[in-house]
């Protein structure tokens, strides 16, 4: 089964979830958010994953970026394709269907827990957090999960995100925390060195509440019934 993953080119390491779901079949075609123009057409995939950024979906420059990335959750919606969202990839997916996205009050960077309407699938904790900016989820869909900042795990028809980072390991927290996190950390009193303690020690857990997500993602969203999303906005 082929899916698409959307990402920046400089990070497009889906780490954890994409594991998993490469061990319930899917392979991925990497579409870079620089260059909109390169990526396939949904024909032939059963599955979007997007994954974070360094952007914000309402920072001018990257407007036109912003918009090819809608264009494709519209389509999906359209066709009744599943979306997996993370952080920017949640925002986008926000900003499409009708919620909106702004500034946070205040960043969240670490490992955090959070409160879960479902515990058993959407575990409390502990996640990364790496964003500055909140959500507030679209009119029809259905909140799952929030921290005291702002909502953290929604879903509307067979798209779901998570404002957390379910996919990050220590591969991926190490290129964060030694490439453009470094100054981020320092400024929030914390260094590379901290978070990446905290990371090894977190990750085992996060990886099985990882897998558990990924598993009721694929088995209670993707074989459901179409539902017209647009319809709903």
């Amino acid at each position: 089964m082929r899916a698409l993953l959307i990402a920046n080119a400089n990070d497009a390491d889906a780490g954890f979830v994409g594991e998993r779901f490469r061990s319930h079949g899917y392979a991925f075609d990497e579409c870079h958010r620089e260059h909109p123009g390169d990526w396939p057409s949904l024909d032939g995939h059963e599955l979007v994953v997007m994954l974070g950024s360094e952007w914000s979906v309402y920072w001018p420059e990257v407007a036109h970026n912003v918009s090819a990335e809608v264009a494709v959750v519209h389509e999906a919606a359209r066709r009744g394709v599943p979306v997996f969202g993370i952080c920017f990839g949640n925002q986008v997916l926000a900003h499409a269907l009708g919620g909106t996205v702004e500034k946070a009050r205040e960043p969240e960077i670490g490992w955090m827990n959070i409160v879960s309407d479902l515990p058993l699938v959407i575990a409390e904790g502990p996640w990364m957090q790496w964003h500055y900016d909140v959500v507030t989820v679209p009119g029809h869909a259905v909140e799952l999960a929030r921290s005291a900042v702002g909502p953290q795990a929604w879903r509307l028809g067979r798209m779901f995100s998570t404002q957390f980072h379910p996919e990050a390991n220590e591969a991926v927290l190490r290129r964060w925390a030694t490439g453009f996190g470094a100054e981020e950390l320092v400024r929030i009193g914390s260094s590379a060195e901290q978070l990446l303690a905290t990371t090894h020690a977190s990750v085992g857990e996060s990886r099985e509440n990882a897998d558990r997500l990924v598993d009721w993602f694929c088995e209670a969203i993707v074989p459901s019934e179409f539902h017209d999303v647009l319809d709903n906005r």
